[in-house]
């Protein structure tokens, strides 16, 4: 259970962000399109973004954080 909730708040993390910056720059191509094809356009870049490199540089990010943390 606590792996499966540290995972939902690593991809919250990754996907808030990513969603609000996607909107902002493309905000006026989004608006001329359907719901389908926003939702497809969504999709199509952040799938990609979070699995190769948002997720990555989370887990990286905690890996080096874990370092100074834990006492030699």
């Amino acid at each position: 259970m606590k792996t499966k909730v540290i995972l939902a708040i690593k991809i919250w993390v990754a996907i808030y962000p990513s969603i609000t910056l996607v909107l902002y720059f493309f905000d006026g191509i989004l608006k001329a399109l359907p719901l389908y094809q926003k939702t497809l356009l969504l999709t199509v870049i952040l799938v990609p973004w979070m699995i190769f490199v948002m997720l990555p540089l989370i887990d990286n990010f905690l890996k080096l954080l874990s370092r100074f943390t834990q006492p030699n």
